[in-house]
């Protein structure tokens, strides 16, 4: 599924051009701190010159949009909603406090979290940015020219960046490349990114099917090899154990894991339960267990279960709630987060110790498809607070405040009620579940009463 216009180099720059001089526009949102302390009535002020917390720069081509009347009784609520006039947003990115957005435009903006405050942008000559992915003070961008941008930049009072590289790095005019070596740039749009901490690895997917790693430190191409039978939309790397998943159009999710002895990358599994192209994954782990997150175009979140000992992923049933295809997802511990073709973000939560998931809420702010999302915990106290970005093909990028109360099923005695606990919640409970994962359980539970 491919949202990107089909827009020319000079409609582009076009966009970027600063407009008239203008007031910027103002809005007061309210901190969380006083939403709790003070009894009264949420309403956005008009905009405002000379009255307000945060602006816009003058030759951005952003507003602030009003913000609904929130209830004191929701659990979440709507504090940033900015509205950009041309082009839509096709990734976002969160590092450092601060929040980075690619759109249609060849520069990427820059906010401060959690208010949206805007602090600048990088721009690049190379068109429109497909995705960005970023870790500490490290983003990587891909554009219009299938190639990638690496970028450094320093959080002070002043937003700085730099370009520090480009994948893959030029060459010199008089250099010839080798005879029967093809060159290791991309040959259609890279959709997708995940950046391997520990070894300095990126890598890259792309709809000419095929992934790539790059090693960071000499930006050069260590590996290459044709992953699916269609367009990849979905990577992502696990930081403990350098597993490599990858998500395709042609339904399928495959695991790769790499050859220590060399650069290449072998594939270890390959899970497919639906037929419907994949357009997002997501990883949740903690203390050695696993569950794997695909959203499909036919509305459905397919999630596996590690198992403790092995790199094996048992699929554990599917999320059912979305009407149309699922675009998007991340993670937060337990918690998952899903956009949709529907215009509505879901939120769900995984019981700890079993399959179980519930739906929390779902908001629905917006007016169009939600393509990307960012998340990130707030605070951890007895209620919970997450911060979710979401960009829309509405053309607006929203942040929401989500409070998450403590689940009161958990505080039963698991001494008295644990047995019963688990069969009702792992069999009953859950989604429609996978009739092996069923049949595994039940066996295991079998041949231990032996």
């Amino acid at each position: 599924m491919d949202f990107y216009g089909k827009r020319t180099l000079l409609s582009l720059m076009e966009n970027e051009k600063p407009e008239p001089p203008q007031s910027p526009v103002h809005l007061r949102v309210q901190t969380h701190r006083e939403i709790s302390e003070q009894d009264v009535q949420f309403s956005p002020p008009r905009p405002s010159s000379s009255d307000g917390m945060f602006s816009m720069m003058p030759d951005s081509p952003w507003t602030l949009s009003p913000l609904p009347t929130p209830s004191p009784s929701l659990l979440y609520h709507c504090i940033a909603s900015l509205h950009r006039h041309e082009g839509n947003i096709y990734a976002i990115a969160a590092s450092k406090g601060l929040v980075f957005t690619g759109s249609n435009s060849s520069r990427i903006r820059v906010w401060k979290q959690p208010d949206c405050m805007d602090r600048g942008y990088l721009k690049a000559r190379s068109g429109e940015v497909r995705a960005i992915s970023a870790y500490s003070n490290m983003l990587f961008s891909t554009h219009k020219d299938h190639k990638i941008r690496i970028w450094t930049f320093t959080v002070s009072d002043n937003f700085k960046s730099k370009k520090v590289g480009t994948l893959p790095r030029k060459t010199s005019i008089l250099m010839f490349p080798s005879r029967g070596k093809s060159t290791p740039r991309h040959k259609d749009s890279v959709s997708c990114m995940a950046y391997y901490h520990s070894e300095g690895l990126l890598y890259t997917g792309s709809h000419d099917r095929t992934v790539k790693a790059w090693r960071v430190s000499d930006r050069k191409c260590v590996d290459s090899f044709v992953a699916h039978e269609d367009n990849i939309n979905a990577i992502l790397v696990n930081q403990d154990d350098a597993c490599l998943f990858t998500g395709s159009s042609d339904g399928s999710v495959k695991i790769w894991r790499r050859v220590y002895t060399e650069d290449s990358h072998t594939l270890t599994m390959t899970l497919k339960f639906q037929p419907s192209p994949v357009n997002a994954l997501a990883l949740s782990c903690s203390f050695n267990h696993g569950f794997l997150y695909s959203g499909s175009s036919d509305g459905m979140i397919n999630f596996w279960e590690k198992e403790r000992l092995c790199y094996r992923f048992n699929h554990g049933g599917f999320l059912q709630g979305h009407r149309f295809a699922v675009l998007c997802l991340a993670t937060v511990g337990n918690m998952i987060f899903s956009g949709s073709e529907d215009t509505t973000i879901r939120v769900w939560r995984r019981e700890e110790g079993s399959c179980y998931h519930e739906c929390l809420t779902v908001l629905d702010g917006h007016r169009g498809p939600v393509r990307c999302l960012a998340a990130c915990l707030e605070m951890e106290k007895v209620v919970m607070g997450f911060l979710v970005y979401s960009a829309s093909l509405d053309q607006t990028f929203k942040v929401w405040r989500i409070k998450v109360l403590p689940d009161e099923k958990m505080c039963m005695d698991y001494s008295d009620q644990c047995e019963a606990r688990v069969k009702i919640r792992d069999y009953d409970m859950s989604p429609v579940l996978s009739p092996s994962w069923v049949e595994k359980k039940l066996q295991a539970s079998y041949n231990f009463h032996q």
